[in-house]
C-alpha cells in the first residue's frame, strides 16, 4: 500500500503555488450590513404588529403617537442589529478556533494540517473517525463513507481505488490515502471548518422563554376582549381602542427577549473559549446548568489515553519478538488509535520492522478487531479477547487475571488461532480525582461507561473515587445511577443508556473522543468532546475540550448557571411587569374611562425597560453549584406576588390621584408612567438573587442603565416631555413609595422561596 503513494504530496513550494492559484480551502461567509440588518428587522411578525399600530394612528390623525411608535419600530430593529452583529462576532471567533485538522503529507513528512490550508494534490491519510477536509481521489485502500449531507443517500457507501469522495462526508469504517481535488469554492460542499450549529434545535431554556411570552398573550387576549366588550357597552368608537390594543401587544412581546438570550450565550461562549473550551452549539451552555448526569467515557477521558505496552506474552513457540511483529503488521502506527501507537512505540524501541502486507482494515468498533492479510497470504488479526477468545480457553482466563490489575488486554490471531495477548497500562490524569469531587459537589451524578471490561473499568472506578459496583449494561438498565460505572458496552449502549436516563426525566452530559460515542454525545443534552477527540465526535459534539483537564467541564456548568440565573430574572420581570402594566391599563381604563397612561409614554416604557432588559446577559451572578429545573409554575407564582404587590400600590396611587387631587389627566398618566419606571427597575434588582438584593451588586452596565431609567423618567415628568408636567415632590413621593415596595417586594420573594425548598 505504502509503494503506492511513496511519490505522491507537496512540497510546501508547491502548496504556496497551489494556494497563489486556488485560495484557500474555505467559503467566504456572506456578510450583511448593518443597514441590512436593521432592514431586516423591519419584516416579520413582531414587526408586522408596531406598524399595523402605526398605520392606525395615521389614519385617525395622532401624528404625535406616529412619531413614538415608528420610534418603537426603529429602536426594536436597531437593537436587533447590533445584538445580532454582537453574536456573529462571538460566533466568528468560535468558529476561527473550531477547525479540522487532517493528517497530510508535506515535504515528505506526515503532519496535521488545518483544513483551511489544504490545497489540490494534497496527500491525507483518512481513518475511521475522520470528516473529508476537501473534495478526495482514493489512490489507495477502501472507505466505508457517510455523505448523506452530500447527496442524502441514508446508507453508508462503500468507496474504493480512483473513487471520489465529498467534502464533509464522515469515514465510519475503512482506511485510504487520498489526493485533494477540489477545495473550497470549487468543492462539492463549501466550508470544511465551520463546526457552529446555529439552527440547531432550541434547548429547554428557550423552550420555557416562549412559554412565557406565549402566556402573555393569552392575558392580553382576555384583556383585549374585556376592553372590546366595554366599548360596545358604552357605545364607545372600538376603531379609538385599537392602537392601545396594539401596542399592549407590544408591551407584551418580548422584542428583546432574542437578543438578550443571543448576548447571554456568546457572552458565556466567549468567556469560555478563552479558558480553551469551544462552543459548537450555544444550548450547550444553558444545558450544563440543569445537567445532574454524566456520563464519563474512560479511555482519554478518566485515563491519559497515552498507554505504554508492558507485557507481551506469546503462546505456541512464538518469542516476544515475532508476537510483537505479528501486531504491528496489524495496527496502524500513523493513525490516532492510542493502543496501535504503544505497539508502534514498542517496536520502535526493539527495532522491529513489520512484514509486507497486501490488504490492512484498521479497527471497527462494531467488530472490536482490525485485521490485516500479509504477502504470504496469512490473515492477522487483533482485538478485544471479549470478541475473540473463548471464554471457556485458557487465553481467557489469563486476560482476566490481568485485567484484574487494571491492565488493557488485546489478543492476536493468525489464520483463526491464538497467538498471544498484549497487555496495556494507562496512567489516570492528573486531575481526574479531583475533578470526580467536584462534579459530585456539583450536584451532578457521574457514571462512568466503557467499552473495557469490568475489571479493567472496576480498577479505574476505584482509583478516581467512584464509589459501588461496575456492571454490565443489561443489569445496569434497571437502575443505572445505583452504579459507579458501566462496563463492555457496545456504541448503541452507549446511546441506549443517554435515552434510558433522558426518559427517567434526567439531563445528561456526556463525554467521549471517539467514532463510537458520537451517537451518544449528539443525542446528550450536553456531549462534550474532550481535546483528543476525533473530527466526527467534535462534530456531534456541542462542548469542546481543547486542554485535556477535566475542569473545564465545571466551567461550563458555571457558565451554565449564569445564563440561567440572568434569563430567570429575564422571565420574572417580564411576567411582573407585564402583568402589572397590562392590568393598570385595562383596569384603570374601565373604572376612569381613560386610558391611564398614555400611548406614548407606554412606548417609552417598552424602550427604556428593553434597554435594561438587553443589559441583563453581562450581570453579576451568583453561581449555585446544584443542577436547576425550570419550574414555570413556581416563576408564575412568584410573578403574581410581585405584579399584586405592585398593583395595589398603582392602583392605590390612582385612586388618590382621581380623587384626592387636583392634576389633569395628562398629569395622572406622568406620575403613573415614573411608577411604572421605578416598579420595573426595583423588579429587575431584587429578582435578581434568592437572597436579599443588595447580597450581590449588579454589573456595572446594569447599574448604569437603571440609574439612567430613573433620571430620563423624572426628567420626562419634571419637564414634561410628550407629556403634562407635574411638580417634583409628586414624583419625589412616587419615587420614595417605589422603594419602600422595592424592600417589601424583595422580603415576600425571600419567603416565597424559603416556603418553597
Amino acid at each position: 500500500m505504502h509503494e503506492e503513494i511513496e511519490h505522491l504530496g507537496l512540497t510546501n513550494a508547491k502548496v504556496i503555488s497551489q494556494r497563489a492559484k486556488f485560495g484557500y480551502n474555505e467559503i467566504p461567509k456572506l456578510q450583511r450590513t448593518f443597514l441590512q440588518l436593521t432592514i431586516k428587522r423591519l419584516w416579520g411578525p413582531i414587526p408586522w404588529i408596531i406598524e399595523l399600530a402605526l398605520i392606525i394612528e395615521l389614519l385617525l390623525g395622532n401624528f404625535i403617537q406616529v412619531v413614538f411608535i415608528f420610534a418603537l419600530l426603529l429602536f426594536s430593529a436597531l437593537d436587533g442589529a447590533i445584538q445580532e452583529s454582537k453574536t456573529a462576532r462571538s460566533l466568528k471567533f468560535l468558529d476561527d478556533q473550531l477547525t479540522i485538522s487532517t493528517n497530510t503529507k508535506r515535504d515528505g513528512q506526515w503532519q496535521m494540517i488545518s483544513a483551511r490550508n489544504l490545497v489540490p494534490d494534497d496527500l491525507l491519510h483518512l481513518t475511521v473517525g475522520s470528516v473529508i477536509p476537501a473534495d478526495c481521489r482514493i489512490v489507495t485502500g477502501a472507505l466505508t463513507v457517510n455523505q448523506a449531507i452530500i447527496t442524502g443517500e441514508s446508507q453508508a457507501v462503500v468507496k474504493q481505488k480512483d473513487d471520489d469522495i465529498y467534502t464533509n462526508s464522515t469515514v465510519v469504517e475503512g482506511n485510504a490515502y487520498g489526493v485533494v481535488t477540489k477545495t473550497g469554492t470549487h468543492s462539492s460542499y463549501g466550508q470544511t471548518t465551520n463546526l457552529i450549529r446555529q439552527n440547531e434545535t432550541p434547548g429547554q431554556l428557550q423552550n420555557i422563554l416562549f412559554k412565557v411570552v406565549k402566556y402573555l398573550a393569552y392575558l392580553d387576549i382576555v384583556l383585549a376582549l374585556i376592553l372590546v366588550v366595554a366599548a360596545l357597552i358604552n357605545h364607545e368608537r372600538i376603531l379609538s381602542l385599537l392602537p392601545f390594543i396594539v401596542i399592549l401587544f407590544v408591551a407584551t412581546i418580548p422584542v428583546s427577549m432574542p437578543s438578550s438570550f443571543d448576548v447571554a450565550n456568546s457572552v458565556e461562549a466567549k468567556r469560555l473559549a478563552n479558558k480553551h473550551i469551544l462552543v459548537s452549539g450555544l444550548s450547550g451552555i444553558q444545558e450544563a446548568a440543569s445537567m445532574d448526569v454524566l456520563l464519563v467515557d474512560k479511555t482519554g477521558t478518566l485515563t491519559e489515553n497515552k498507554p505504554i505496552l508492558t507485557k507481551i506474552i506469546p503462546i505456541e513457540n512464538l518469542t516476544e519478538r515475532q508476537l510483537l511483529q505479528y501486531a504491528l503488521c496489524v495496527s496502524d502506527v500513523s493513525g490516532g488509535n492510542a493502543l496501535d501507537l504503544a505497539i508502534g512505540a514498542k517496536s520502535k524501541t526493539e527495532k522491529i520492522k513489520a512484514l509486507p502486507i497486501s490488504d490492512f482494515d484498521p479497527f471497527d468498533p462494531a467488530l472490536k478487531s482490525s485485521k490485516a492479510i500479509l504477502k504470504t497470504n496469512q490473515v492477522l488479526v487483533k482485538g478485544s479477547p471479549k470478541a475473540l477468545l473463548d471464554v471457556h480457553s485458557s487465553c481467557y482466563q489469563k486476560f482476566i487475571e490481568l485485567t484484574e490489575t487494571g491492565l488493557q488486554v488485546l489478543v492476536v490471531k493468525l489464520d483463526g488461532q491464538v497467538i498471544g495477548l498484549l497487555a496495556f497500562k494507562d496512567q489516570l490524569k492528573t486531575d481526574s480525582v479531583k475533578f470526580i469531587q467536584e462534579i459530585k459537589k456539583a450536584g451532578v451524578t457521574p457514571l462512568m461507561i466503557t467499552g473495557d471490561t469490568i475489571p479493567t473499568a472496576s480498577a479505574v472506578a476505584q482509583g478516581v473515587g467512584l464509589t459501588g459496583k461496575v456492571t454490565s449494561f443489561e443489569q445496569a438498565k434497571a437502575d443505572p445511577l445505583s452504579y459507579a460505572g458501566v462496563a463492555s458496552v457496545y456504541p448503541k449502549e452507549k446511546l441506549a443508556m443517554v435515552e434510558l436516563l433522558q426518559q427517567q426525566g434526567h439531563t445528561v452530559g456526556m463525554t467521549g473522543d471517539g467514532v463510537n460515542d458520537a451517537p451518544a454525545l449528539k443525542k446528550a443534552n450536553v456531549g462534550i468532546a474532550i481535546n483528543t477527540a476525533t473530527d466526527i465526535a467534535k462534530t456531534a459534539a456541542r462542548i469542546i475540550l481543547t486542554h485535556s483537564s477535566l475542569l473545564g467541564i465545571l466551567m461550563v456548568i458555571d457558565s451554565g448557571h449564569r445564563v440561567y440565573q440572568r434569563m430567570m430574572t429575564w422571565v420574572i420581570t417580564k411576567l411582573a411587569r407585564t402583568a402589572q402594566l397590562s392590568l393598570l391599563l385595562t383596569f384603570g381604563y374601565l373604572s376612569a374611562r381613560f386610558f391611564p397612561v398614555s400611548l406614548s409614554l407606554i412606548v417609552l416604557i417598552v424602550i427604556l425597560n428593553d434597554c435594561v432588559t438587553l443589559t441583563l446577559g453581562t450581570d453579576n451572578v451568583k453561581v449555585i453549584r446544584r443542577p436547576e429545573t425550570w419550574n414555570i409554575l413556581k416563576l408564575t407564582k412568584l410573578s403574581s406576588i410581585l405584579t399584586v404587590s405592585w398593583l395595589i400600590l398603582g392602583f392605590g396611587m390612582f385612586a388618590f390621584l382621581m380623587t384626592m387631587s387636583n392634576l389633569n389627566h395628562g398629569q395622572i398618566s406622568t406620575i403613573l408612567f415614573c411608577y411604572l419606571i421605578y416598579s420595573a427597575m426595583g423588579t429587575i434588582l431584587l429578582s435578581r438573587t434568592r437572597d436579599q438584593m443588595w447580597s450581590l451588586a449588579p454589573s456595572k452596565i446594569v447599574s448604569y442603565v437603571v440609574l439612567a431609567n430613573v433620571v430620563v423618567a423624572t426628567l420626562i415628568g419634571s419637564f414634561g416631555f410628550v407629556t403634562d408636567p407635574v411638580p417634583v415632590s409628586y414624583l419625589g413621593l412616587t419615587l420614595v413609595l417605589c422603594l419602600v415596595f422595592t424592600l417589601l417586594n424583595d422580603y415576600l420573594k425571600r419567603m416565597f422561596y424559603q416556603s418553597s425548598k
